[in-house]
């Protein structure tokens, strides 16, 4: 996984999937019965077991570790609920200018301070993935993500999920000045939990920009891409494990065709592809050589296997177009997805080669 996201292509494609983790496994279920969202996340000893179930169940070739984007905000006091089958809800939405600038005065450094929940949890998971790597005689590496800061704004200003972001987008146009503070202070703080997870033993880090697509490419430029590239600066100055010459950072966004090139920043190794792109047309795009990882229609884990297993190997030939190849779904796995139908991509997957 990590020579891939590196830019060697293994013989074998490596696989991961986003939202591995979760309600699509019964024994995850079984495990949440009690108990809010946030309060499993900041649980070590579930947080990493939730994290472990599709490594074992799956075989996949690494972990993702279970969180949510806000729970560094969650960390610094901000109330929000992770509302079943909406998202995160905020009780006190950004409406205005004032709100803003009460929020931004809160210190980024609280992130770290109190997230001593995070790094247990990642030791936890990082422990038994060696013991794990020991059985299948191959390394196992966990995954950290953060969410973009464009993305957290979006969900700050609009109070939750919104289908077209306005509130965020308005914003943007209409107070720019609260809009940089909003963001720079955001890639502060989703920087830092991001940091966090990579200090703590996680060997690659990803950031997700959700709702990236939702903006016109101008504004994406302007107003959200400096404060993306500022949040992943904070896991790439982090300094280096003995023998690790570089730690893989992924960038991914949903419906970021228009900007895949603008996402395909210096200082990012992979870039996460939805599946509206194929990939050799996204490799076209970005114009430049860098890992590329995806795209499977998430829809396609319902599909016939002959009709998925023949989606897998035309994403697989389209990889070849990169310099190497990270399988993953175009966006996360669906809550009804049939678990053995995600064990099934993985074996496709291990058994292809390129001809």
């Amino acid at each position: 996984m990590i020579r891939a996201l590196l830019g060697d292509r293994p013989e074998i494609t490596p696989v991961w999937f986003m939202r591995q983790a979760g309600r699509s496994l019964p024994e995850y279920r079984a495990l949440r019965s009690r108990g809010s969202m946030i309060d499993a996340c900041l649980d070590p000893a579930m947080a990493s077991e939730i994290t472990m179930q599709p490594v074992r169940r799956h075989g996949v070739d690494a972990a993702i570790f279970f969180s949510d984007i806000i729970i560094p905000l969650a960390l610094m006091g901000i109330h929000v609920e992770i509302a079943a089958g909406r998202g995160p809800v905020f009780s006190q939405p950004l409406h205005t200018t004032a709100d803003i600038a009460r929020t931004v005065a809160i210190d980024p450094a609280l992130v770290t301070e109190r997230g001593g929940p995070i790094v247990d949890a990642v030791g936890r998971t990082t422990a038994m993935l060696a013991e794990l790597s020991e059985e299948r005689g191959e390394p196992l590496p966990l995954i950290g993500f953060a969410g973009a800061p464009f993305t957290l704004a979006a969900y700050l200003v609009e109070g939750g999920p919104s289908k077209d972001h306005m509130a965020a987008r308005r914003l943007i146009h209409d107070d720019p000045a609260a809009w940089a503070d909003l963001t720079a202070w955001l890639a502060e703080v989703t920087g830092r939990f991001l940091a966090l997870q990579i200090e703590a033993g996680a060997s690659a880090g990803q950031l997700f920009d959700s709702w990236a697509g939702g903006l016109h490419p101008d504004d994406y430029r302007s107003s959200a891409l400096p404060a993306s590239v500022t949040a992943l600066a904070h896991a790439r100055a982090l300094p280096l494990p003995d023998g690790v010459d570089r730690l893989p950072l992924v960038h991914f966004g949903v419906g970021t065709g228009e900007i895949l090139a603008d996402m395909a920043t210096p200082d990012i190794d992979a870039l996460g592809v939805d599946y509206r792109v194929p990939l050799d047309e996204a490799h076209r795009r970005i114009g430049r050589d860098l890992t590329l990882q995806g795209n499977l229609d998430p829809a396609m884990l319902f599909a016939p296997e002959p009709v998925r297993t023949a989606a897998i190997h035309g994403i697989l030939e389209a990889g070849r177009s990169a310099r190497a190849h990270v399988f993953n779904l175009g966006h996360g796995v669906p809550m009804d997805a049939d678990p053995n139908a995600i064990s099934a991509v993985v074996r496709t997957v291990h058994d292809w080669r390129a001809r």
